[in-house]
């Protein structure tokens, strides 16, 4: 087992990814990291759920199993609160115990109550990225009430806090506050295949949705700009591509909205074959923290159109004045048409620039740096004796 007590970010330690579901942004993340640390030296291992992700998470995990020195432990896990979580805590005591685990590093609000709380039989540096998370709810609502609360209570068993944007790091200070913890702003970063550019299909839709189907992905709002646009005389046709708890209904909207023949839902598939299939990425999202897709889409060079929620500002940046709010089908509209009827000369450099900017801040390598940047600060914090959080370190 590596000593807890070493400040050298370089000497190998055993990190623990502890998380919910193998599937979307949050395990791109965790994938992303298991292999720059294991190649950077140090042993890796996962414990995720074992009900959700179904074949594709199977063939994910065994892709990235040759960077897993301490293997993957699945397990049953809620999404919501639920009684099993107190056998699911043990088993992360148990197997952190197992491959002597320097390092818990909780994903998602799940993963980073588990990685947090689970009984330790040794010292442990305590590691956690929301993903969003608990700070999607909407503010005053009961539900963002209670999980700030708990987040609260949480922070107290936090050895640093690895934010994957400021925005929600924001969140964080406004919502949960309390004393100062040692704190990484590490923004979600993409790999330079991803700005290939991309070669269209010979049959394009006008409009892509990639995602999970549920409503808090704003797809009410998408479908209804679509329906406008179609009612305008656009003979439009748009491909949603995932899968999600609110399929059925989604589906059914399109029906009774009579656009049914012009949406296509195809599953869960490789982002870039997707992208090439489209003409404009739309991201109606409610709430978002840093959505790879977007990342993704930007990096390519691909036409896009969002809501102005969560980090996408950040990835935006100095075109963030384009963003859309969110919850207005309207303004939504409007956005899409005004990309669809703008010059190709105009619209081909304005998301070229897009993607050069991403590339310059997005960077997959610093993203695997500061994260361990985070744990050494931890580890140095807890090698004087300090208490877990230390003195506040931001960055």
């Amino acid at each position: 087992m590596a000593a807890v007590t070493t400040s050298d970010p370089s000497s190998s330690v055993r990190i623990l990814h502890v998380f919910r579901a193998p599937v979307g942004g949050l395990f791109r993340h965790v994938s992303d990291l298991a292999r720059l640390q294991a190649a950077a030296g140090h042993e890796v291992g996962i414990v995720c759920d074992s009900t959700t992700g179904g074949a594709q998470a199977e063939r994910a995990l065994a892709a990235l199993a040759p960077h897993l020195a301490l293997g993957v432990r699945r397990l049953p896990m809620r999404r919501n609160p639920h009684l099993s979580d107190r056998t699911a805590l043990l088993a992360v005591r148990d197997r952190a115990a197992e491959v002597g685990a320097d390092v818990l590093h909780g994903h998602g609000a799940k993963g980073g109550v588990y990685a947090r709380i689970a009984p330790s039989r040794s010292p442990v540096i305590r590691a956690y990225t929301p993903h969003g998370g608990s700070y999607n709810y909407r503010p005053g609502s009961a539900l963002h009430r209670l999980y700030m609360a708990a987040e609260g209570l949480l922070a107290r068993r936090t050895d640093v806090f690895l934010f994957e944007s400021h925005y929600v790091a924001g969140c964080h200070r406004t919502f949960v506050g309390g004393p100062e913890r040692i704190t990484r702003i590490v923004h979600n970063g993409i790999g330079e295949a991803e700005f290939a550019p991309l070669t269209p299909a010979a049959d394009r839709f006008d409009l892509l949705y990639v995602g999970e189907l549920r409503e808090a992905k704003g797809l009410p709002f998408l479908l209804d700009a679509f329906a406008r646009m179609r009612a305008q005389g656009r003979a439009l046709r748009l491909l949603m591509v995932g899968s999600g708890p609110d399929e059925a209904s989604l589906r059914a909207a399109t029906v009774e909205m009579g656009i049914a023949d012009a949406v296509a839902f195809e599953p869960a598939q490789p982002i870039r074959t997707v992208l090439a299939r489209g003409k404009i990425l739309v991201v109606p999202s409610l709430a978002e923290s840093l959505p790879y897709v977007v990342l993704e889409a930007a990096a390519a060079a691909q036409p896009l159109v969002a809501t102005d929620v969560g980090g996408m500002p950040e990835i935006f940046g100095s075109a963030a004045d384009r963003l859309v709010p969110a919850r207005d089908a309207g303004a939504l509209a409007e956005a899409i048409a005004a990309v669809l009827d703008e010059p190709s000369e105009q619209r081909e450099p304005r998301f070229r620039a897009l993607s050069d900017s991403v590339r310059l801040r997005f960077s997959l390598d610093r993203m695997g740096a500061d994260v361990l940047s985070g744990y050494a600060a931890a580890l140095r914090a807890r090698s004087r004796n300090a208490a877990p959080v230390g003195a506040p370190e931001t960055a």
